[in-house]
């Protein structure tokens, strides 16, 4: 019993003295992963983003009639010029009313040269009218010096008042007839004039039965087929587009940036264009447009905001197609020399940031300024090149102060 008490009293003494060792010589040393302040040649901030391929310049072709498609001259694939038939659309009652109109523009101008010829007729017979009466009243004049004159009968100059009353109403008739035959030529012209302008826009109906190329390209995408119906419009219903024409002499990748990237886009910024269609192959482009406003969004849902942005490639070729899939990384800004650590190095203490310089077995917070992120690096200014730094475990960087006993998990990478 008493060789039992003994024993346990020493394990109680030697936990007291080992707790009281612990508790004077602190806290035990972090395990940290060491890394080393590097300088890079060139370090480069990107912006990724996904989308697809597209022209930058195409046409999506529409009908500016209603009707039935009866005959389609191109394919999908095909090389198109300015100006040339694509498609027609059934031109019967076009047709037939352009001929309706021609018909009625010929029987109006017919009607109106009629009433130009009366107008001229009246105008000749107005002349003469007018010529009579001043015949007339010179007549008068003289009968009445000579009735005066007790030289002429008064049986002739009641002739003469007679003959000089009746022209002068014959030429007040003619001037009436003139204005009316007037009237008929000013009312002709203008039932000439609707004619026409019916006229026109039957033959333009009739034109718009032939769908034309707006542009020079390549048809790459193709909706319709012969004998179906379509409608007027480009909204995006059945039988609206008929046919996209491209110009793939320039293509962009256009893809969806997220607003926390678009504000350090600029147009002009280099890119490299990769697609899911053409493994192996990087493409090089330039920012050419950022979308002005955020790109409307889908649901009730509050989502991040994106900007459309296209990246204008620095060649064609050939083999690209609109509608392949693209991935683009734009850079958007670049460091030459650059000295770099491990972007979950760097912390944050008191409300400054900071590495922990490894110095023998402690680890000392220093302050550094940072800059440009280049994937998972950052740029920092405040230490040289070749410090050992403390780069992980993460957990531990945030718990690490300054001057904490630290032992090194592995080498300095």
């Amino acid at each position: 019993m008493t060789r039992t008490l003994l024993v346990a009293s020493t394990l109680l003494v030697l936990a007291a003295v080992a707790i009281g060792w612990r508790a004077m010589a602190g806290p035990p040393a972090a395990s940290i992963v060491p890394a080393t302040v590097t300088r890079v040649p060139s370090l480069q901030s990107l912006v990724t983003a996904s989308g697809e391929i597209v022209a930058a310049r195409y046409a999506d072709i529409g009908s500016n009639m209603m009707g039935r498609l009866v005959s389609l001259m191109v394919k999908e694939g095909d090389t198109v010029k300015t100006g040339q038939i694509l498609a027609r659309i059934d031109p019967i009652q076009a047709s037939a009313a352009a001929a309706a109109a021609d018909a009625s523009v010929a029987a109006l101008e017919s009607d109106a040269n009629a009433a130009a010829t009366t107008e001229r007729t009246s105008q000749a017979a107005l002349a003469e009218a007018r010529s009579r009466a001043s015949e007339a009243a010179k007549a008068l004049a003289r009968a009445m010096q000579l009735r005066d004159a007790g030289l002429l009968p008064a049986a002739d100059f009641d002739r003469a008042a007679l003959a000089a009353e009746a022209a002068d109403a014959q030429a007040t008739s003619a001037i009436a007839a003139l204005d009316r035959s007037r009237q008929a030529a000013v009312a002709a012209g203008q039932r000439v004039s609707q004619a026409r302008a019916e006229r026109a826009r039957a033959r333009d109906q009739l034109q718009k039965t032939e769908v034309t190329a707006p542009i020079d390209g390549i048809v790459t995408r193709l909706d319709v087929e012969v004998g179906e119906m379509v409608v007027i419009g480009v909204q995006n219903q059945p039988g609206t587009i008929l046919m996209t024409i491209s110009d793939l002499s320039s293509i962009n990748a256009e893809v969806k940036v997220a607003e926390a990237d678009v504000m350090r886009l600029s147009v002009g910024l280099t890119a490299a264009i990769t697609l899911e269609a053409v493994p192996g192959r990087r493409f090089a482009g330039r920012v050419a447009e950022i979308g002005a406003s955020a790109l409307p969004q889908l649901g009730a849902q509050a989502a991040a905001r994106e900007f459309r942005v296209k990246v204008r490639l620095d060649a064609a070729d050939a083999s690209l197609r609109p509608g392949l899939t693209s991935d683009v990384e734009i850079v958007a800004a670049e460091k030459t020399g650059a000295l770099v650590v491990p972007l979950q190095s760097v912390v944050e203490r008191s409300g400054q940031r900071g590495v922990f310089v490894l110095d023998g077995d402690s680890a000392r917070f220093t302050p550094v300024t940072t800059g440009i992120i280049g994937g998972l690096t950052i740029e920092v200014d405040g230490v040289p090149e070749g410090t050992a730094i403390a780069a992980g475990p993460i957990q531990t960087l945030r718990t690490l102060t300054d001057g904490a006993l630290i032992q090194r998990a592995g080498p300095v990478r």
